[in-house]
């Protein structure tokens, strides 16, 4: 019995692993042309899918907290907005920081979980429930994200980026439009495959 209770944490270890590497390697990036798709979402939304919705919030803390360790110790131009401890040309992080890296990225995982289920009521090819739980977490997590730094650092952001505040929304959907799209289709295309991997394996233990 125990060893049934102990093999969820199993995988979420494994998975936990696998965000840390990605976190820490490049292999967290995909460059496509002259933008680079991040896979740092893959391994939140695969625990939300295979281990269930609280396991996907779990890897998704971790996702956040990775990324607060990162932009603390490795600084960019606009680490302030996820971090509260770094100040970039006068200005600060703060407690809105620790919502934007971590907030998306839990839901992240959560919702990666409820919305798979959701979508199994309809009795769909598992593959298809995949990959839409896999592309609208994608789009969701990116609008949460761009959304969070729209709303509590907007003006310090486009200094930063050298933009006007006017155009910062075009900059926003810039991103959306670019990377976000890209993001999806290496979502729906590797969670589904993985998800075609590891199914068996999970379900075996």
């Amino acid at each position: 019995m125990k060893s049934k209770q102990l093999k969820p944490f199993v995988f979420l270890a494994f998975f936990i692993a696998i965000e840390i590497v990605l976190m820490l390697t490049p292999l967290g990036f995909i460059p496509l042309g002259v933008i680079r798709a991040t896979t740092l979402h893959i391994p939140v939304i695969l625990a939300g899918i295979l281990l269930g919705s609280k396991y996907g919030a779990a890897v998704g803390f971790v996702f956040g907290l990775m990324s607060l360790i990162i932009n603390t110790s490795q600084p960019t131009i606009t680490s302030f907005v996820f971090s509260p401890f770094v100040s970039i040309g006068g200005t600060s992080g703060n407690f809105a920081s620790l919502l934007i890296v971590f907030g998306p990225r839990i839901f992240l995982g959560f919702f990666s979980g409820w919305l798979y289920q959701f979508f199994n009521r309809f009795k769909w090819k598992p593959t298809l429930n995949v990959a839409l739980t896999a592309i609208i977490n994608t789009l969701i997590h990116t609008l949460l994200v761009m959304g969070l730094i729209f709303i509590f650092f907007g003006g310090s952001y486009a200094a930063a980026k050298g933009v006007l505040v006017s155009q910062l929304m075009n900059v926003l959907i810039a991103v959306i439009t670019t990377n976000g799209i890209a993001e999806m289709i290496v979502a729906a295309v590797l969670v589904t495959a993985l998800y075609k991997a590891l199914k068996p394996i999970v379900e075996r233990n």
